[in-house]
């Protein structure tokens, strides 16, 4: 059942939904929380009716077609070969990074974070006692690159155990190619460094742009290396809660596990091996659906920002999610202030830079209707004109 995506405009309001019920004003357009306004494709909502439709949902056992639906889709879609013994479920990716950091660190060691950062990294690192080490990327000419430099300063301290890597990257966007991605590696190699790589944006790259999965590259650097994916991002299942953790290494492998299981993330609900196994079996015309759509709002978002502001305000180019930013560091104000301005004035709520270590830009959720965008970009272009 690989249908076609077909861009519907849902009203989520009054579904519990975190982002569009989280603000009582009736007229907030939220565009923030990195979920996205669409309904999940069809095959996979034609397996949730029929596990549904048994009506018992009691304790789940994952079995040798979730598997086998990871290793299809990897090796056919990235020519990523992985082993059955390699993955490990569990609930998301967030409690998937919080488990390798209670594995493989004590109280007191830092974690290498490339800055600006997915914001919850910065509670996984916090709540295990870890000290957060920024690697800041840095912004030229319209793109944002790793400080290599840096980056061999803050591995080569051994208080320094693990580097999040974030592949594709959010906040900025960036598809790290497979130069990047080896440089970085060799570096984190030489000095022991364990790479924990969140590849949850992997699916969702701009045309033109291709991801590399870490555990692509040569074997001495993906050997020390533990990978973090899901379905959920592009296929638009959050809250069904699943995700996996991927490794080469037998003894990582073992500390994770016990991990995962002193912080009794270890279960899954019923459906999500069961979304997940329609999604990579039987929803592969949908997601590229989908991403033609996204390209789609991304480029109406880029000209209308154009239009309304020539150079005077841009959007960041994006490679990869939906997640574009606006370039906002030629206001005098933070990006802090103009997301409330924005918010309290103009009923659009978009994440300011700050919530992820980052400064002078607003990150944008585009993965909504088309109908839904252009309304946001009208409130986003007003609020913007009266602030700049």
């Amino acid at each position: 059942m690989d249908k076609a995506f077909q861009p519907e405009l849902i009203n989520r309001r009054g579904s519990g939904s975190y982002k569009w019920d989280n603000d009582s004003d009736p007229e907030m357009l939220p565009m923030y929380v990195a979920d996205m306004d669409f309904k999940a494709a069809p095959a996979i909502v034609a397996a949730l009716q029929k596990r549904i439709d048994h009506g018992v949902f009691g304790y789940t056992q994952v079995g040798k077609e979730y598997y086998d639906a990871i290793i299809r889709w990897f090796d056919r879609r990235h020519q990523w070969k992985i082993d059955r013994d390699w993955i490990l479920y569990t609930s998301g990716v967030v409690p998937a990074v919080s488990a390798i950091i209670k594995a493989f660190t004590h109280a007191g060691d830092g974690v290498i974070l490339q800055t600006p950062a997915y914001n919850c990294f910065f509670s996984s690192i916090r709540n295990n006692g870890c000290t957060l080490v920024p690697n800041p990327l840095v912004y030229q000419d319209g793109k944002w690159n790793i400080d290599y430099q840096d980056l061999e300063q803050k591995a080569a301290d051994p208080r320094n155990k693990l580097l999040l890597l974030c592949n594709p990257h959010n906040p900025s966007g960036r598809v790290w190619s497979c130069d990047e991605l080896q440089q970085l590696g060799t570096i984190c190699s030489q000095h022991g460094v364990i790479v924990v790589s969140d590849e949850i944006h992997c699916e969702l790259t701009m045309p033109g742009h291709h991801f590399t999965p870490y555990h692509t590259l040569p074997q001495a650097l993906r050997e020390t290396a533990i990978i973090c994916n899901s379905p959920t991002k592009s296929f638009n299942l959050a809250g069904l809660q699943i995700a996996n953790i991927i490794t080469q290494r037998e003894d990582y492998r073992w500390a994770i596990e016990r991990a995962i299981n002193d912080n009794e993330v270890c279960d899954v609900n019923p459906f999500g091996p069961i979304a997940l196994c329609a999604a990579y079996n039987e929803s592969e015309s949908w997601l590229d659906g989908l991403k033609q759509y996204l390209h789609g709002n991304y480029q109406l978002l880029r000209q209308s920002i154009h239009e309304a502001f020539a150079d005077r305000i841009k959007v960041m180019n994006l490679e990869a999610t939906y997640l574009p930013c606006i370039d906002t560091s030629n206001f005098s104000t933070s990006s802090s202030e103009i997301a409330e301005h924005l918010k309290s004035q103009y009923h659009v709520w978009l994440n300011p830079a700050e919530m992820y270590g980052g400064r002078q830009f607003l990150r944008v959720n585009i993965a909504c209707h088309r109908s839904t965008l252009e309304e946001g970009i009208r409130r986003i272009t007003a609020g913007l004109r009266i602030h700049l």
